[in-house]
């Protein structure tokens, strides 16, 4: 159950309760801003290798190098206050030639410049004015060869600086500490040739990368360079992927462009060689309130653009930047929302197992929502985060408790009689799951214990951009790796149904978080109906088990036979005689997993045996699967443990209706 401030908790038990209920659209997508790119100058500069860094000041620094044909010269620019009217058109030559890869970083008033050329010479051009006058080019170091495609620089608080350069398999690193250069190191890993490399700092050097792994098969992976934060100082991590492409198949990753505005926000090239070939940008976020580390990423999205050298990021204040030799886009990074609690005729809210719908109807006689997306109305829009607050009013005022976000998935008109109506279908981040569709095969666990259950309902659940979190777990959630694949074309929710299928445990999702919760059956009542807060009325309801006996087929890889495993419900049995179910799973590889599986079967079947519902003033803190304890003297229960199984909440503040239906099951 949510948390709730006590004048909320006493309003919702009294005999005479003012609602409010708080409605918001919201700029908004699993709790991050939606970037809404706009296009600011289009120029007929090459596409080739470059750079971007905004300094202290706010203005844009961009880089570019001119491709072989032109002598890869270096160019350099400098926006003072980049705008919708600025000119992005005039750049400055650097009297550098036959440069390899050029990229940027900035700290403050301080700007560097680093360049490699065909003579493997590392070179470092500096301003100390936010790029406005630069110094002289100084050599700092060689690279073993000229084969570099990927380069990234990044300043720590203190103006030091780490600079990563990939020489064909070989990622290295050349630090600047204290005021002097030091030797480059190189990584640990092995791999294939590397094609991408950016780098943030925040605690220690967070790195995304693009190239090969030791088979040939292309990947996107993130990697820490530790500094003293997560990881000691000069050590790395290992390599995180987070997208992959067969050797053999016709896509290819390279370009990696980073930039942290609010979440970790990552551009890279996916390059397809297949029949109608293209090199278009992809773009993706780490997943909200989760570190670096975690390795949580949305599941990348592609950018209008076909470019074979991909979008560099950096941001300042307000807004975020793109850039490319011929183009500059930006996007506000401020959430913005618009509020609609006014003009609300009726809410529906209807969350249960594995879905979550809200409709929510304003009032349109004024003509006021007869253009979402324009004008005032600019936030309102298909796809923009629907948040709704139940509360009422206290002592304190208008209070509400909060968690609760939709997307809207659809806007209906409606006009009768003289009144009008805006009609918002949302639906909550199950609907996000069923709409994600895996690319590519994944495949976990099948020589060595890479993610447990939870880790890869933590991976899905993130390419849908949901976070997961746990109220109470199961042992079996961390120490289960089963061998499992997601194959090209699987939907998010069929995989997170495959994956509970291992465990007792569930799920739930409120806004941009998905919940675990371990059903048992001694939990204890967070919240009592039917003294303090009272039941409109109530129904209740037991059934026989829809099965009461599983047998559990494995199998044993060190004795090389079958396991199998009956569990029962006697009770039942005795009852309804035996309903078999008959599970086969080669990744049970003992008997207590077979036992664990089996009781987890048998514990939903007695949850979901207890059906009924109890109508209620709106509990504003009730979760799914709580457990609450009931006392209907009218049908002699006495403090009767049940679990919610949903919720239905209805508001019409016209007709002063305001209830919420819980649909309950066993403890």
């Amino acid at each position: 159950m949510r948390s709730l401030s006590p004048t909320l908790l006493a309003a919702q038990k009294e005999a005479s309760r003012t609602p409010y209920v708080k409605v918001e659209a919201k700029n908004k997508i699993t709790g991050t801003p939606r970037l809404d790119w706009t296009r600011l100058y289009t120029g007929a500069e090459t596409d080739y290798f470059h750079a971007l860094t905004i300094p202290g000041d706010g203005s844009l620094i961009r880089l570019r190098l001119t491709p072989p044909a032109d002598g890869r010269k270096l160019y350099r620019q400098r926006v003072a206050n980049p705008n919708p009217e600025s000119d992005f058109s005039q750049w400055t030559y650097c009297n550098q030639y036959n440069a390899v890869i050029v990229t940027a970083s900035s700290l403050g008033a301080e700007v560097s410049i680093f360049w490699i050329k065909s003579d493997r010479g590392i070179y470092q051009l500096k301003s100390t004015d936010y790029g406005a006058s630069w110094g002289t080019p100084e050599l700092i170091d060689y690279s073993p060869t000229t084969a570099i495609y990927g380069i990234a620089a990044s300043y720590k608080p203190n103006g030091d600086i780490a600079l990563f350069f990939a020489d064909q398999a070989t990622l290295y690193v050349k630090k600047y500490v204290g005021g002097s250069w030091q030797s480059k190191v190189a990584w640990d890993k092995t791999t294939g040739d590397l094609s991408g490399v950016a780098a943030c700092y925040d605690s220690d050097f967070n790195l995304f990368i693009t190239g090969k792994d030791s088979d040939g098969n292309f990947k996107l992976w993130s990697l820490i360079y530790g500094d003293g934060g997560e990881l000691p100082s000069g050590t790395w991590s290992g390599l995180k992927p987070f997208a992959s492409a067969p050797s053999d198949g016709n896509f290819e990753y390279r370009r990696a462009f980073m930039a942290k505005p609010d979440a970790y926000r990552c551009f890279f090239i996916e390059k397809f060689t297949g029949t109608e070939a293209y090199s278009r940008p992809f773009w993706s976020h780490s997943v909200p309130d989760t570190d670096f580390s975690n390795n949580l990423w949305h599941e990348p999205v592609p950018f209008n653009l076909s470019s074979e050298y991909g979008l560099a990021i950096a941001h300042y204040g307000d807004y975020c930047w793109l850039s490319s030799p011929s183009g500059v886009w930006r996007a506000k990074l401020t959430e913005e929302s618009l509020e609609l609690t006014a003009d609300v005729l009726s809410v529906r809210q209807e969350l249960t197992k594995g879905e979550g719908r809200l409709i929510v109807e304003l009032d349109n006689s004024n003509g006021h929502y007869a253009s979402p997306r324009e004008g005032e109305l600019t936030v309102l829009d298909i796809g923009c985060q629907l948040e709704l607050s139940p509360g009422y009013t206290t002592s304190q005022g208008n209070e509400i408790s909060s968690g609760l976000a939709f997307w809207v998935t659809a806007c209906e008109h409606t006009s009768s009689g003289g009144k009008a109506s805006l009609i918002l279908h949302a639906s909550d981040g199950w609907d996000l799951a069923k709409n994600w569709r895996a690319r590519h095969q994944f495949r976990w666990n099948k020589a060595s214990d890479d993610m447990s259950v939870k880790e890869l309902l933590a991976f899905v659940l993130g390419r849908c951009g949901l976070k997961l979190e746990v109220k109470s777990q199961s042992t079996v959630l961390d120490s289960y790796y089963p061998d499992f694949t997601i194959h090209p074309n699987n939907t998010g929710d069929t995989v997170l149904r495959k994956l509970l299928s291992f465990v007792p445990d569930v799920v739930f999702i409120e806004g941009s978080k998905a919940y675990v919760v371990n059903p048992e059956s001694a939990d204890s009542s967070v919240y009592s109906y039917g003294s303090a807060h009272p039941i409109l009325d109530g129904k209740y309801q037991k059934g026989g088990w829809e099965l009461n006996r599983i047998q559990v087929e494995g199998y044993d890889p060190i004795n090389d036979e079958p396991i199998v495993v009956d569990r029962f419900s006697w009770d039942e049995i005795d009852r309804l005689y035996d309903r078999l179910h008959q599970l086969e799973d080669r990744n049970i590889g003992s008997v207590s997993q077979a036992e664990q599986r089996g009781e987890a079967y048998l514990r939903q079947a007695e949850i979901e045996s207890t059906s009924g519902a109890i109508r209620i003033p709106p509990n504003c803190g009730q979760q799914l699967y709580d457990v609450i304890d009931i006392t209907d003297s009218r049908v002699g229960l006495s403090s009767e443990k049940k679990r919610v199984l949903g919720l239905i909440l209805v508001y019409h503040p016209l007709r002063r209706e305001y209830e919420e239906r819980l649909l309950l099951g066993a403890v």
